[in-house]
């Protein structure tokens, strides 16, 4: 299998749909732009949230197992995906790509 590396590349915070939908919490994301993870045998790196790996485990898998070219050309580099978690409040995009071996 191949190895991939995921990069957080954007995160953005909807503080107005935050103040009228969501209940205070302590702990949000603190995961910060430029972050890098590295996935082995396509398994969730130990540090990655739960939300995020929901989102992008299926790419990481397809890619750690030479897949690709998802949606008949959807990237420029067909080894690769941009996927943004789930929180709606403040996603992050995450850019996955297979490191060349």
């Amino acid at each position: 299998m191949k190895k991939i590396r995921i990069t957080a590349i954007r995160r953005v915070q909807h503080s107005d749909l935050s103040a009228m939908y969501e209940n205070p919490i302590e702990h949000t994301c603190d995961i910060e732009q430029g972050k890098t993870f590295i996935s082995v045998d396509g398994q969730k790196p130990e540090e990655l949230c739960e939300s995020a790996w929901s989102s992008m485990s299926y790419f990481v898998t397809e890619l750690a197992n030479g897949g690709g070219n998802f949606y008949d050309g959807w990237m420029k580099n067909p080894h690769s995906a941009m996927i943004s978690c789930n929180d709606g409040f403040r996603p992050v995009s995450f850019y996955i790509e297979v490191i060349e071996q």
